[in-house]
């Protein structure tokens, strides 16, 4: 699959769409969830054009991968949930229920995150 330059994240990421920003560094980027589930809920994204955690792993620098790993740790730190916890959630491919073709972590915390995963049925 191709990278989509017309998805919202490209978008956010050439300001075309405005966000509320919580960090950027040379290689990330992350801004607030519009429509959070828990209090602090923010989107960290790389800002090089990389659909699924896989693309990422396989094609992305290591001076980007090192970046974009701190810059998540860095935005739990700003948001005030190191002590008290909180949850990654990285969807990947149409099982994984990614829903935007850019590869982004929801930071989620302030409350509690509830179980992992219900078990399916069937």
């Amino acid at each position: 699959m191709a990278y989509d330059h017309q998805n919202i994240f490209a978008k956010i990421l050439r300001g075309e769409i405005p966000c509320t920003k919580v960090l950027e560094t040379a290689h990330t980027f992350a801004f607030r969830d519009i429509n959070p589930a828990r209090p602090v809920h923010v989107l960290v994204i790389p800002k090089g054009p990389y659909i699924t955690w896989t693309d990422f792993a396989t094609l992305a620098s290591p001076a980007e991968q090192t970046d974009f790993v701190r810059a998540i740790g860095e935005v739990a730190r700003l948001e005030g949930v190191t002590e008290t916890g909180f949850r990654l959630i990285n969807n990947n491919g149409e099982d994984g229920h990614q829903e935007v073709p850019h590869l982004h972590v929801h930071l989620v915390g302030g409350a509690s995150a509830g179980p992992m995963l219900r078990r399916a049925e069937g």
